[in-house]
């Protein structure tokens, strides 16, 4: 574990430098502990892979003394001391017209279209973290058979709600915006909305499942999405 300086009002608090679930959960751990303990002159934490930014307040507390706080509660900071993950079902429709990529991806596996989609959805994915763009979740979880490299020239524009697989991750693009996975289909949530009570759908720890709906399904969703009267299924 070290801690490096970023800026003047935060610290990032390097865990490891590697990405696993296990340096990820301890990540979300430390940031559970901050929050709980309503550490003294923090004012936000941004967790990733495997680091945890803490943005603090250098009128109410030393960079020092911060840093010895933290490193207190990471001796803490296991799965043990997190709350429950949450299991959200999110609706996805493999349709060649919302995958963009789902039959180039499917040639390049070797594999037929129905058992790309099978493998996708048949498997957890994990949460890491939200970023690059808001309520964008970055997910471990993805099947070995199925991991490809990103593309090699990236989208200008994915539409939002496409979902798509790079290495051994997968997203959701939260809004319309640049992007470089493979889109295998497309979910009719909104993962970012600005106006809703929670903006953000997902939540760092979540585990999420992907369940297959056919087109006619898709559009049903999404008109109740529209209309405020759809809820998604978490557990």
């Amino acid at each position: 574990m070290r801690f490096v300086p970023a800026g003047d009002r935060a610290v990032s608090v390097e865990l490891e430098d590697v990405i696993s679930v296990e340096v990820n959960t301890r990540v979300r751990a430390l940031e559970y502990l901050v929050q709980q303990r309503a550490l003294a002159g923090v004012v936000e934490t941004v967790p990733s892979f495997r680091a945890l930014l803490v943005y603090y307040d250098p009128a109410r507390v030393g960079y020092r003394e911060l840093c010895a706080r933290l490193e207190t509660l990471a001796a803490e900071a296991t799965a043990v001391v997190l709350p429950p993950a949450r299991l959200v079902e999110l609706p996805c429709c493999y349709d060649t017209e919302l995958g963009l990529d789902l039959e180039a991806a499917a040639k390049r596996l070797d594999l037929p279209v129905d058992e790309l989609v099978r493998l996708h959805s048949s498997t957890e994915h994990l949460v890491y973290f939200i970023g690059f763009t808001p309520g964008l979740p970055y997910m471990s979880g993805l099947p070995a058979r199925i991991e490809l490299p990103r593309l090699e020239t990236p989208r200008v524009k994915v539409p939002a709600g496409s979902v798509g697989i790079g290495g051994i991750q997968c997203c959701i693009y939260s809004v319309d915006s640049p992007g470089g996975f493979w889109v295998l289909g497309k979910t009719p949530l909104r993962l970012y909305d600005p106006e809703a009570p929670e903006p953000i759908l997902l939540k760092p720890g979540d585990r999420v499942r992907l369940q297959p709906i056919d087109r006619r399904q898709f559009d049903e969703i999404a008109a109740r999405v529209a209309a405020g009267a759809f809820t998604p299924v978490i557990a």
